[in-house]
């Protein structure tokens, strides 16, 4: 099969913006779009084209990545007006980058199958500064051909590509660890916070954990000391995922408004 050589980025924001950058770097042509004309500019600015519309994105490239934020912008992009259905073709690739629902990955992929058009899941992990540094997880799902095809591109922007199954598998991969990065979260939150209560300096114990058994990514990272505005979005995938499969996951309800809590008392809405 031929390499990939073109690529579309849509939605340019912490993680679009990035990951256009190193396509590029890479030698890769990038196409892009974003609402956001700043965004837009900066990404222009690493030598990509910018077009109109997710349709003439489609158009230009062998491979989309999808970025936005939100499953309705997701919807949006792909089948909505000027969508990347509009411009389909047989041999598309399009990857939803974007977090969300396992099921609605699956529904996704089936609805751009009737247009030719292959779809992947590759939700991504660990944050702006790896975005930014290259070094982001990719989580896939999807045809394994497909995948395998688009690996050299996502290689630019990550040190490290999971491919879990078929089309959703990387979604469900992505909702796990989110549960699990949360649970740390909330946990560091809580056992910080009584140290400090009890008179130990928090900064001396986050010092301690690190070298401890309690010791977690999100501890390290700090991750915690940014904004956390999916926090409850992914844990409303989680619950709702959980509900269709008629699981308890009582630790995910309480973890949500934990979450909710520490961005009350951060001011972080």
């Amino acid at each position: 099969m031929d390499n990939l050589t073109s690529v579309g980025v849509i939605g340019l924001g912490q993680m679009g913006r990035p990951i256009a950058r190193h396509l590029r770097a890479a030698g890769f042509e990038v196409s892009a779009c974003d609402v956001n004309a700043q965004a837009a500019a900066t990404v222009a600015g690493f030598g990509a084209a910018i077009l109109p519309t997710p349709a003439a994105v489609a158009r230009a490239s062998e491979l989309v990545i999808v970025l936005t934020a939100f499953e309705h912008q997701v919807e949006q992009v792909l089948f909505g007006a000027d969508g990347i259905t509009t411009a389909a073709r047989p041999g598309l690739i399009v990857a939803i980058g974007a977090t969300i629902a396992p099921t609605a990955m699956r529904d996704i992929a089936d609805r751009l199958a009737a247009f030719g058009i292959t779809a992947l899941d590759m939700p991504i992990c660990r944050g702006e500064r790896a975005a930014e540094a290259g070094k982001l997880l990719v989580i896939g799902g999807g045809a394994r051909a497909a995948f395998d095809r688009c690996r050299p591109a996502f290689a630019t922007f990550a040190d490290e590509v999971s491919h879990l199954g078929e089309a959703g598998c990387g979604q469900v991969g992505k909702m796990v660890n989110n549960l699990i990065l949360w649970a740390c979260i909330s946990a560091n939150h809580e056992g910080l916070m009584l140290g400090e209560k009890l008179g130990v300096d928090r900064e001396a114990m986050r010092e301690m954990l690190l070298s401890s058994s309690g010791q977690n990514w999100a501890l390290q990272s700090r991750v915690a000391d940014l904004a956390m505005p999916w926090a409850e979005k992914d844990m409303m995938i989680v619950l709702k995922e959980a509900d269709d499969a008629r699981m308890s996951l009582p630790l995910c309800g309480t973890l949500k408004e934990v979450i909710k809590g520490i961005k009350l008392a951060r001011g972080d809405f």
